[in-house]
């Protein structure tokens, strides 16, 4: 591929426009779905709870978390108009019973109240963070005492392998990312790293070694 067309793959990933960028979120809902439900699983949800998702892309996947317990209620955050649309989409039914609502945001501030949320994750956007201790903090401002957020990303050895990720990613290893919340008052309480097969973009089965920090406020 040339490199614009490889430039034109990671803006889409970064940020979903126009009819490639629904086929792009089509594709990142399937491929991704794995490491979307071990985020979700690690969350531990219970009856009640209050979550937040960070970059949710088209949200094909907030049905697993309204199976996880009763009376939940989904925020999701996202910098993409397209995917804010999709989601919504998507979702209507949810949004029309006041169970999930999503809203746009700018990627440094969350525009809610300190200590709001029993959980928060988000999967595959840590790399496209600008200024992730300032990010992080805004977590931690938002969510409750003894809350958990749970970060979900390819490793570095498995994302360097595609091409598309040397514009726009910053990459992370399990150590980096630790290094980066040693840094925030979050304590890490659980890293786990999973290897999966999956198909890539040229058709054939690779494996992707992916991670997720789970901590607590």
């Amino acid at each position: 591929m040339k490199q614009e067309e490889l430039q034109a793959i990671a803006s889409q990933l970064k940020h979903p426009t126009g009819e490639k960028g629904i086929e792009m979120a089509n594709m990142m809902n399937e491929t991704n779905i794995n490491m979307t439900r071990h985020s979700i699983q690690n969350l531990n949800i219970e009856t009640g709870n209050t979550i937040l998702e960070l970059g949710h892309g088209n949200a094909g996947h907030v049905d697993f978390i309204f199976e996880q317990g009763e009376n939940i209620k989904y925020y999701g955050l996202e910098m993409s108009e397209l995917m804010f649309q999709e989601a919504r989409r998507i979702n209507r039914n949810y949004v029309s019973q006041k169970q999930a609502f999503f809203s746009l945001y700018d990627g440094n501030i969350i525009p809610f109240q300190d200590s709001f949320f029993n959980k928060i994750f988000t999967v595959n956007t840590i790399y496209f963070w600008q200024e992730p201790e300032k990010l992080l903090s805004e977590i931690y401002r938002v969510l409750q005492p003894k809350g958990i957020l749970c970060i979900t990303f390819g490793q570095e050895s498995f994302m360097k392998q595609l091409p598309f990720t040397q514009f726009e990613f910053e990459l992370y290893s399990t150590e980096k990312a630790e290094n980066l919340i040693e840094k925030t008052p979050f304590k890490i309480i659980k890293t786990e790293t999973l290897t999966e097969k999956i198909k890539s973009k040229t058709g054939e089965l690779v494996d992707r070694a992916f991670t997720t920090l789970v901590l607590e406020k």
